[in-house]
This record gives structure tokens, C-alpha cells and sequence, in this order.
């Protein structure tokens, strides 16, 4: 009877986990879903709010590592001056996961299409975590 108990209590705990990542996975891509439409609005600030509001923030890219939001943001100001160099953003999700208790990891794949300047693509990792029941980007490697 104990057995059957456990494997009960077991299912469970499995089933509420499974539904917990789905409705967090459904959460993190409205958050990158948003950032996208942000984007494509030329709202570069807008954009960041999915960013971890840290000087602990992490973004990886082309020219090395950048700590924290405000340097994130700037740099992302400087990069892409005008909208004609921020173009259209089109997010592809390749992989989705739940490493670990309040952490997820998202890769996927960028396209912008820029009449005037070029398209540009590259890959991106994203790690999430969350804080004070908010999903926030903590670490962003994007190539490209």
C-alpha cells in the first residue's frame, strides 16, 4: 500500500512540475514575443525590459562581455543607431529548457531584415531565471 502511496504522491509532483514549465515556458516566450514587437516598434527600452535590471546582467556578443543593464542597453543604443539598422527582428526558438528549479534556457535564431543596410543573423542563448516571480534574462550570448 505504501508503494502505491509513494508512486501516487510521485505522479503528482511530476504533473504539477510538467504543467508549472508549461505555463512558465508560455510566459517566457510572451516575454521574448514582446521584446520582439518592441523591436520592431524602433522601443529599444522597451525592448530591455526583459533583461535582469543588474549590474550583475551578462551579455555576450560580437566584441566580448558586457556587465550589467545600463551598459547592455547603451550598448545596444550604440549598435543599432536608427531603425533602418535595427530593421525587422524575427525570433526562431530552437530549444527550450528547465535545467533546474527557476531557470530556463532558450536558444534560437535572429533574422533582421534591413532594406538599407543588409539583413543580419545569428544564434542566441538566453538564460533566464526567475526573480521576485518574474522571468528575467540574466545571461544573453548572441552571435551576429
Amino acid at each position: 500500500m505504501r508503494n502505491w502511496l509513494f508512486i501516487l504522491i510521485l505522479i503528482s509532483v511530476a504533473a504539477t512540475a510538467n504543467a508549472q514549465s508549461a505555463i512558465d515556458k508560455e510566459e517566457i516566450l510572451s516575454i521574448l514575443k514582446r521584446q520582439e514587437a518592441d523591436w520592431n516598434k524602433g522601443d529599444v527600452k522597451s525592448f530591455m525590459n526583459g533583461y535582469w535590471e543588474s549590474d550583475s546582467l551578462m551579455f555576450v556578443g560580437k566584441t566580448g562581455i558586457t556587465y550589467g543593464y545600463k551598459p547592455t542597453y547603451e550598448g545596444y543604443l550604440k549598435r543599432y543607431p536608427d531603425r533602418a539598422t535595427m530593421g525587422t527582428l524575427k525570433f526562431t526558438f530552437l530549444n527550450f529548457s528547465f535545467p533546474g528549479p527557476g531557470v530556463a534556457f532558450v536558444v534560437g535564431k535572429f533574422h533582421l531584415t534591413r532594406p538599407e543596410k543588409g539583413d543580419l543573423e545569428g544564434h542566441y542563448t538566453l538564460l533566464f531565471r526567475r526573480i521576485n516571480g518574474k522571468w528575467l534574462i540574466v545571461c544573453d550570448h548572441t552571435s551576429g
